[in-house]
């Protein structure tokens, strides 16, 4: 009996300490712990200013595999992380975009929505022709290939019952393709230029100044409360957006209040570290829960993705036929996905932030404010293409 109580009590403790160790914290806590070595391994060996979203990817597809081994379970991709890492760079970059730097850009705002338009309708017939080729249903080719948010569009396919595995992939080997290419070709053209400090000394992780650091917990708060009601409303994108309008306002508040003197914030690089790994963790987590695809639908998806690669260029030599921009700024503009990530390349080389960011923000907002018109379009589309199929008439109705 003794025995037997004894093997419950131990099988009993087994079960918890699995439970405990599929915690999604466990799981994310590993990830960084992980990241955060790679992170300074690959700033070492030269790899450019984020070098720590490279160090997140390779976390997040080593430690979904190593739970998938060791405990015959796959994490899901943490859509939580995604938008903390988020609402932490559109900080950081709000807060290096001054309001009247953004102001000087204000006059480009048709040259933004050519842009936009023009890769948004390239990016529609790169879908409807990668549904034909691919046998998909139209629907589920468009959430694949327009440039949007991994995360986002993997959820409308699920909303939808579509093939959810088949957008994250194609969507997800479109991220990391522009993620690894553009900061290649900006370190391959500008050589030292990329190579900046991405070791800080210790010292300056993050200030312990009682003022910044009450400044810190304040617009932390502001940003945990944001993401927190983001989730809630499930706005697209809302996170980035919120936590950068928050970034750009902090400081003119400061001015405005007459007690705080001439203090500034800046956000610490721990925090434009950890903002870096968590992008890069849920692009990894991606990654390593994508289902064994055969050769011909991964070959399809890599045409999918080629084609919108060369529609960002050709965008980039259009925006350069417009503007008065140098090639960098028009192709980090023009790059087809990973806003924020291009966002925070600009910042790391302190290219032409403002032009950038403004021209993924209307990108962004093209995208997500027109996602219930399109999707009520290619829904339509894919009945009329059912229907045909089977044979049964269609009424003009």
């Amino acid at each position: 009996m003794n025995q037997n109580s004894s093997a419950a009590s131990t099988q009993e403790k087994s079960v918890t300490k699995q439970q405990l160790m599929i915690n999604p914290l466990t799981i994310i806590g590993g990830e960084l712990l992980l990241a955060l070595p790679l992170g300074f391994l690959l700033a070492k060996l030269q790899v450019g200013g984020i070098a720590w979203i490279f160090g997140g990817i390779v976390a997040g597809v080593f430690v979904c595999q190593g739970y998938r081994v060791l405990y015959e379970y796959t994490p899901k991709p943490n859509r939580t992380a995604r938008k903390v890492g988020m609402a932490l760079v559109g900080l950081t970059v709000g807060a290096a975009n001054a309001p009247d730097h953004l102001g000087n850009v204000a006059a480009d705002l048709p040259i933004f929505a050519v842009l936009t338009f023009f890769m948004l309708l390239c990016s529609m017939g790169i879908g409807y022709f990668y549904s034909r080729f691919s046998k998909t249903n139209i629907l589920t080719a468009m959430l694949a290939t327009v440039p949007g948010g991994v995360g986002v569009m993997s959820a409308i396919a699920a909303d939808y019952n579509r093939n959810v595995s088949l957008v994250a992939l194609v969507q997800a080997i479109r991220v990391t393709s522009v993620v690894v290419i553009i900061p290649f070709i900006a370190k391959t053209s500008l050589g030292n230029s990329w190579n900046l400090p991405v070791l800080p000394v210790k010292s300056t992780l993050i200030s312990f100044d009682p003022i910044q650091l009450g400044l810190l917990l304040l617009v932390l708060l502001i940003t945990a409360l944001l993401v927190y009601l983001v989730k809630l409303g499930q706005i697209p994108a809302g996170d980035f957006f919120g936590a950068l309008l928050i970034g750009i306002a902090i400081n003119p508040l400061l001015d405005i209040l007459p007690f705080m003197g001439d203090i500034d914030f800046t956000p610490p690089t721990l925090i434009k570290l950890v903002g870096q790994m968590l992008l890069g963790i849920t692009i990894g987590e991606y990654w390593g829960d994508k289902p064994k695809f055969d050769k011909l639908t991964l070959g399809y998806a890599g045409v999918s993705v080629a084609m919108t690669l060369i529609v960002g260029a050709i965008a980039a030599i259009l925006a350069m036929k417009l503007t008065t921009w140098d090639w960098l700024t028009c192709l980090l503009v023009t790059a087809p996905g990973g806003s924020a990530e291009m966002i925070l390349v600009a910042l790391t080389l302190n290219h032409h932030v403002e032009i950038v960011t403004t021209g993924h923000i209307v990108r962004l907002i093209a995208i997500n404010s027109s996602l219930p018109l399109w999707l009520f379009l290619f829904r339509r589309f894919d009945n009329f293409m059912e229907q045909t199929a089977d044979g049964i008439p269609h009424s003009r109705s």
